[in-house]
């Protein structure tokens, strides 16, 4: 397992972008979290504690998808782009929705979110197979977290 200067220099960027997403994130939604629990919930609500833990899930099958695919390939320029249009997205939500609390605009960028993610599940379908059922459960996640937006929205 042999790797090259320039794959190590790739792997850590790519490992910091995962990490400063996720800490992003995690700082803008711990920001608006009074504000988010005195919020009706439908009665379908998933628990706290596993939206974080399915988080961190998705965070790392990333890292390890890119992991394998800088050390065996290079990350085709395509899938890069929706990958950062993605993260991009994804801070911006936690910003927009918990931070900001403008649950509508959160939705628009949720729903945008959602098309990105299922883009990039295309893409790396295309490119990889196996990549792409590992990290298939991104648009599911986001399938979910859109829906309970939505209802969040409609209720409050």
């Amino acid at each position: 397992m042999s790797l090259n200067k320039n794959q190590i220099i790739k792997i850590v960027l790519f490992f910091a972008v995962i990490l400063l997403v996720a800490v992003l994130g995690s700082i803008f939604v711990n920001i608006g979290m009074n504000w988010f629990n005195l919020l009706k919930k439908p009665s379908q609500w998933i628990p706290n504690i596993v939206i974080p833990i399915v988080w961190t899930i998705i965070y790392g099958l990333f890292a390890v998808v890119n992991f394998f695919w800088i050390k065996n390939d290079n990350i085709p320029k395509s899938t890069f782009v929706l990958m950062i249009i993605n993260a991009i997205l994804n801070v911006l939500w936690c910003l927009t929705f918990f931070t900001l609390k403008l649950t509508f605009i959160g939705n628009i960028v949720i729903i945008l979110n959602l098309i990105a993610g299922i883009l990039l599940l295309i893409n790396i379908f295309k490119q990889k197979h196996l990549y792409g059922y590992i990290l298939s459960i991104y648009p599911v996640w986001l399938s979910i977290a859109t829906t309970l937006n939505l209802a969040l929205w409609i209720l409050n």
